[in-house]
């Protein structure tokens, strides 16, 4: 068949289009294949298709634009055409441009086709050989009972008569008309409309100017019109949710913690309150040591596999010694169950012991059974050495494979060993695949319940890797493993944070097209129809600390362009490694860190370097000696001695760059907050600010562009999951295009703005395509904001809630409410509250100190995740009042 590609796009000297498919003539999925200028509207190609080849397969193709830079920017996604439905010899295709971040492409995600919005039946479609024009439109916020019409100006297109519209066919995705318009005058005016069939009503005309054809069909031709989207608002839909980690959820049933099971009480409750989304944070396997330190939720020994303390061990009870562990865990269950917060650690144990205990009396059969099998076939390529692991780590009580006698390096082959009957771990490995299977299922099982319910599942995937961890045992050279990832200081964590992962060899991931990530996608598309990406900036460039450091302010961002030293010339400052890049310490620094303890600091951890300043001996120079050296002191004065000299090493002004020979800087992040730098003479510091400027806020952004669109886009496109992006901290002036131009949905909190010099966000002021939320994870709820800082608090009552006069010291429940109500009536796509945050507008449901509804302290690394909700979920479910007022709220607010 003879194809003639038109796409409509309006390009500049040396841009060019390109069109790439699964047909060979059409590089076959791999190769681009350029196309020709035919007018300052449109590109074309024509191309002969071998339909034989297509296996029975629709053609799927897309377009490809390249930039006069080289940059290429595909489009949304493949279009797909079924040629066997036209009876001709030659089909010519006029297309529009899919931008990605256009709106209506968010409602071709998985949630909204699937589950959000209405179902529709789609139609087998053939065109007749008389069949000369084809119109086909997009159309994805269309009502229960509604259509799409088509009107036009001649006989074929009934004259504009709204009383008797063409009706469209849905294909599945699009809708469909074809015409014969042999005997029409082109050019041909048309328009698309809404229709309503229940009350054969023609409800409106899309906006905008009449569409023209202007394309004749010969003899034996068809001309196919894909006219992208239906000219309707698109930015109608809302949805409210709610937010809530799993391990904080409680029920009757629950075992000291929050299980899969539970979100099914939960889905139960957001149906009742009108709520369509629940958010949640990672459930992967963070079991590293057994103790509560591995309550941290971000640092996964897997990036695959769940976590066994999220199983509910009722599901699982056998005929064979039920009585006996049924009364086990009911004892456990009440005593775990009167706990204000989750034991981490007697959960877990308790669970893992029940867990070996079924497994020898279930195991064997569940196992041999055919969908364990399926399950296995599937999963195996992270399953086994995940199992392996965790076999080993308990074997070795590490989990740092470096510290193992044995397989400290992995080998595939050496691991399949495990899986034979006649080695000494089979049993432990089959163990840990029994229970991801059945964590498998009972996520599943929830999910499904929560879309038969019209709810939809927000996961959360985590920007690092746990460092001692199967991911990087497996595959150690995907990572920087001298490196550490963080993020700079801000409000909430004044020393910037280090979160301890290892940094990503992007490099090496572009090799094998990330193929690490986009089967971390597809998993999580399993269990979930959204997702938040965990610091969206770290695909733009991430915070990167040397090992030796321990506080986040002692990175610098990565890919990042250093400072030259010969820019310090041409700026006029004589450059001196020695005070730049050495801390800065003399007794005046000393005195104002250590006070009265200067002495002390002086005779144990420093030597003289000249004579007015002081070096730190070898022992000390790094924040890590440091800490190890503390390690085993306890005290208020220990604690302030060591934050000091953590202080001492990070008086810098500027790190140098690696291998780089005295030649490349980076600029020590909030350099005016350093006594280093306030002791510059003033001239100094003026030029040197210039310079800290330019580094951080104007050279980078390019860089910075270029290096996430060499990963989004790729990343994007492994999954239709609905995506959204945590774009929080210090965010380069590139993100919000780039995340525009792929339609991820941005992060919205109103205590903390994105623009400049603005003490809160407006939630009325919120794009369509965004998350807005009073709070989240990492931040105190309303009512525990409301009373950290009296005079944030006066000003935000003032200019924000409009109120006159002073302040409630307290968070009354009208302020809580008018709060959430703010957020309900945003523009945004989403509006999501933590739990906590709904329930502070009840006086009698919220609880009692509102600190203890913290999930996270961000400047805490060793803070333990336990928050539990104060009542059950089936107590919610009966406050009938708050629920019903609840639903008032979300319906009243559009959502």
């Amino acid at each position: 068949m003879k194809l003639f590609f038109y796409i409509r796009y309006h390009t500049h000297f040396g841009e060019s289009l390109f069109i790439t498919g699964n047909a060979a003539e059409l590089g076959g999925g791999r190769d681009l294949i350029e196309m020709h200028y035919f007018n300052q509207d449109f590109w074309r190609i024509e191309l002969d298709i071998d339909v034989t080849t297509l296996d029975e397969k629709p053609l799927e193709y897309k377009y490809v634009f390249k930039g006069t830079d080289g940059e290429l920017v595909h489009e949304f996604r493949n279009r797909t055409i079924y040629l066997k439905q036209h009876n001709v010899s030659t089909l010519k295709i006029f297309d529009m441009w899919n931008y990605s971040g256009a709106y209506p492409n968010v409602f071709y995600t998985d949630p909204f086709q699937k589950i959000l919005l209405p179902s529709r039946k789609a139609s087998k479609i053939e065109f007749k050989k008389n069949i000369t024009h084809i119109f086909k439109v997009k159309a994805p916020l269309l009502g229960k009972d509604e259509v799409v019409g088509l009107l036009g100006d001649n006989e074929v297109l009934h004259q504009w008569d709204e009383e008797h519209p063409l009706l469209l066919q849905f294909d599945g995705s699009s809708w469909v008309r074809g015409v014969d318009l042999s005997r029409a005058a082109f050019p041909v005016s048309y328009k698309y409309g809404v229709y309503n069939k229940k009350t054969k009503r023609w409800l409106r005309y899309e906006d905008g100017e009449n569409r023209r054809c202007f394309e004749h069909a010969a003899l034996g031709e068809q001309i196919l019109v894909q006219d992208g989207f239906i000219n309707l608002p698109h930015n109608t839909w809302k949805g409210a949710g709610v937010a809530i980690p799993v391990f904080s959820l409680r029920s009757k049933k629950g075992l000291g913690i929050g299980e899969f099971s539970d979100l099914k009480l939960l889905t139960d409750w957001a149906v009742t309150t009108g709520l369509r989304l629940i958010q949640i944070l990672p459930i992967n396997d963070t079991t590293a040591t057994h103790t509560w330190k591995d309550s941290y939720p971000y640092a996964a020994i897997s990036a695959f596999a769940l976590h066994p303390i999220y199983i509910h061990l009722d599901a699982l009870l056998g005929k064979q010694h039920k009585e006996e562990l049924l009364s086990k865990i009911k004892a456990q269950r009440e005593a775990l169950n009167k706990l204000d917060a989750v034991d981490y650690e007697a959960v877990l144990q308790f669970k893992l012991d029940i867990l070996k205990a079924l497994f020898k009396t279930e195991g064997d059969a569940c196992l041999q059974s055919q969908e364990y099998q399926s399950f296995f076939q599937q999963h195996q390529y992270w399953l086994m050495p995940y199992a392996a692991y965790c076999y080993l780590r308990d074997k070795y009580q590490s989990p740092d494979p470096a510290t193992w006698s044995t397989h400290n390096v992995y080998r595939p082959e050496e691991i399949a060993l495990f899986f034979k009957p006649e080695h000494e771990g089979y049993k432990e490995v089959l163990l840990h695949c029994y229970i991801q299977y059945q964590l498998h299922l009972q996520l599943l099982d929830a999910v499904q319940y929560a879309h038969q319910k019209g709810v939809i599942i927000k996961g959360d995937i985590p920007i690092g890797i746990y460092r001692y961890g199967c991911d990087a045992w497996v595959e150690p050279e995907l990572y920087n493993m001298q490196l550490q990832a963080g993020a700079p200081p801000d409000d909430f964590a004044t020393t910037g944070q280090n979160w301890g992962f290892p940094t990503y060899n992007w490099p090496r991931m572009q090799q094998d097209d990330f193929a690490w990530w986009r089967k971390r996608f597809r998993q999580m598309s399993l269990y979930f129809d959204a997702f938040r990406i965990d610091h969206i900036l770290g695909f733009f460039r991430i915070w990167s600390i040397p090992i030796d450091a321990v506080q986040g302010i002692m990175g610098h961002f990565d890919p990042c362009i250093p400072v030259h030293v010969d820019e310090f010339a041409e700026r006029g400052i004589w450059f001196d490694y020695e005070r730049f890049c050495k801390p800065y310490i003399t007794d005046e620094v000393l005195q104002e860190i250590f006070g009265e303890r200067a002495e002390e600091v002086k005779q144990n951890f420093l030597k003289k370097h000249g004579p007015r300043e002081y070096q730190l001996l070898p022992e000390f120079d790094t924040q890590r000696k440091i800490e190890a050296w503390f390690s085993d002191k306890d005290g208020e004065a220990a604690h302030s001695m060591r934050e000091g000299l953590y202080y001492l090493v990070s008086n810098v002004l500027l790190f140098e760059q690696e291998n780089s020979d005295k030649k490349e800087f980076h600029f020590r992040i909030a350099l005016d907050k350093t006594t280093s730098f306030r002791h510059l003479q003033p001239h100094i510091r003026e030029q040197l600010w210039d310079l800290y400027i330019d580094y951080f806020y104007r050279r980078q952004n390019d860089l910075w562009r270029k290096e996430a669109l060499k990963k989004l886009p790729q990343l994007k496109a492994a999954t239709n999951m609905l995506i959204c992006g945590e774009d929080l901290g210090m965010v380069p002036d590139s993100v919000p295009g780039v995340m525009q131009q792929l339609g991820i949905l941005s992060l919205e909190i109103q205590r903390m703005p994105k623009q400049w010099g603005v003490s809160f966000f407006n939630p009325a002021t919120a794009p369509y395509l965004s998350v807005v939320t009073p709070s989240t994870h990492d931040m105190s709820t309303i009512r525990g904001w409301w009373q950290e800082n009296r005079s944030i608090t006066q000003q935000f009552y003032n200019t924000e809630l409009e109120q006159k006069g002073e302040a409630p010291y307290f968070c009354e429940p009208w302020i809580n409410k008018a709060i959430v109500l703010q957020h309900l009536h945003a523009p945004a796509m989403w509006s999501i509250f933590q739990l906590q945050d709904l329930l502070g507008m009840s006086a009698s449901l919220r609880r009692e100190n509102p600190e203890e509804e913290r999930i996270n302290v961000p400047a805490n690394p060793h803070h333990y995740w336990r928050y539990r909700m104060h009542i059950t979920l089936e107590q919610l479910l009966k406050e009938k009042a708050f629920n019903e007022e609840l639903r008032g709220y979300v319906l009243n607010s559009g959502r």
